[in-house]
């Protein structure tokens, strides 16, 4: 505990030296202000990231892809490639319809678009009309798909602004035709996409009419399917195992094999992407404590000269009879006392800039409401406290060890 003489002592310590003072609680003030500022800028990428590039559905949505088999079956061999048919859209709905909201296919191809004098290469993707019950999509004019495009396999197109702006300019493209892969199809709709200019690079047409369009075949790609938002995350991820059962028993696929039908669970892209973003928070929070180290160190260095610079006084002090125990105590408080002023003023700042800052770096860098814990500003502070009493301590140390004679005498 501190006693009186001993504020005394510091704050006189502290007034005669002023600038020195200053400069060793800059150092530190600023190496928590950026350690602040940098870990509530990671906080504020994880928003980013959950805002932008993660549908609330993902937690929602599972997706079936058909792959090639592992394990010989039932006189079957190995490698097959299982490919998706109409039949199970339906097997599915009747088999699992009261937990699931909607049903996609979804046909990726690349074709070359062509309207009047402009053309170039687009993705196409064959979907149902569920398919904007699962995916970020917002109708701008026109229409999505409906059943009856499905049913009769039209020849109907929702394209993105991307597309309407490179094909079609200024002029509305409602009710005009495109020529796909030579055939020509009729834009019923535009849409936008909150999840980047790519998806706005796309077609969607009736899955129906690619199938026509190819042999008249009844191939499917991938199934997306989105559970009702009643049904709890572990019973999602059993209802997609059961799915996947059914359809395994369908295409006479071994019940142990790891190929042939491959099941994205739920909320794995969602774990991904928060991984990532929690990377370059730990990236980004690893730069703020290397500033916050430096910090520290500098103090070291200022402690290793305030001692250097005070060797007569200390002297002095050791030769009316003050104990090694007592210049120890006089050294590191001081340093705890700078070091906490200094830190708790970088803190308060540094909260302050992350308010100010708020979400005006949304749209250019992606970071959200940038903050930092009540617990995690506090642990930052005790470990800056901490690392301020050793900073003190070897010069503290070292002040123990001077000789009265020596230090009165100069040398």
């Amino acid at each position: 505990m501190f006693k009186r003489d001993q504020w005394e002592e510091i704050i006189y310590t502290i007034s005669k030296n002023k600038l020195r003072t200053a400069l060793s609680g800059f150092t530190i003030a600023l190496g928590v202000f950026i350690f602040v500022v940098l870990f509530g800028f990671g906080n504020g990428l994880k928003n980013g990231f959950s805002n932008f590039f993660m549908n609330d559905n993902d937690i929602r949505v599972m997706r079936i892809f058909p792959t090639k088999t592992f394990i010989p079956y039932r006189g079957l061999k190995s490698q097959r490639q299982i490919r998706f048919e109409n039949e199970d859209l339906k097997i599915i709905e009747e088999n699992f319809g009261d937990y699931i909201d909607g049903i996609s296919p979804r046909l990726n191809r690349n074709f070359l678009a062509i309207y009047k004098n402009q053309s170039n290469n687009f993705g196409v993707r064959g979907v149902s009309p569920e398919y904007i019950k699962i995916e970020k999509i917002g109708i701008l004019s026109g229409r999505f798909l409906n059943q009856n495009d499905i049913n009769g396999s039209y020849k109907h197109a929702v394209i993105g602004n991307l597309i309407k702006q490179e094909l079609f300019k200024s002029e509305n493209p409602i009710n005009k035709f495109v020529i796909l892969n030579g055939t020509p199809f009729k834009v019923i709709g535009v849409f936008e996409d909150v999840d980047g200019d790519n998806e706005e690079k796309t077609f969607y047409v009736p899955y129906t009419s690619i199938q026509s369009i190819e042999k008249n075949n009844d191939k499917l790609g991938t199934l997306l399917i989105s559970v009702k938002e009643n049904i709890s995350y572990s019973s999602a991820i059993l209802l997609g195992e059961r799915i996947v059962k059914l359809l395994k028993r369908k295409y006479l696929i071994h019940p142990k094999d790891r190929g042939g039908i491959f099941l994205r669970k739920i909320s794995d892209e969602l774990n991904e992407r928060n991984q990532f973003a929690t990377a370059l928070q730990i990236i980004v929070s690893f730069v703020g404590l290397g500033t916050l180290l430096a910090g520290i160190i500098g103090v070291s260095n200022i402690m290793v000269f305030i001692v250097k610079e005070r060797t007569k006084e200390l002297g002095i002090k050791i030769a009316i009879g003050a104990t090694p125990s007592n210049i120890l105590n006089s050294i590191l408080q001081e340093s705890i006392f700078i070091t906490t002023i200094s830190g708790l003023t970088g803190l308060l700042f540094g909260v302050i800039c992350l308010e100010l800052i708020g979400n005006s770096l949304s749209e250019s860098f992606y970071i959200i409401n940038p903050y930092i814990k009540f617990s995690t500003a506090i642990i930052a502070t005790i470990v800056l406290i901490i690392l301020g009493s050793f900073a003190g301590f070897l010069p503290a140390r070292q002040a123990t060890k001077i000789k009265p004679i020596e230090a009165i005498n100069g040398n």
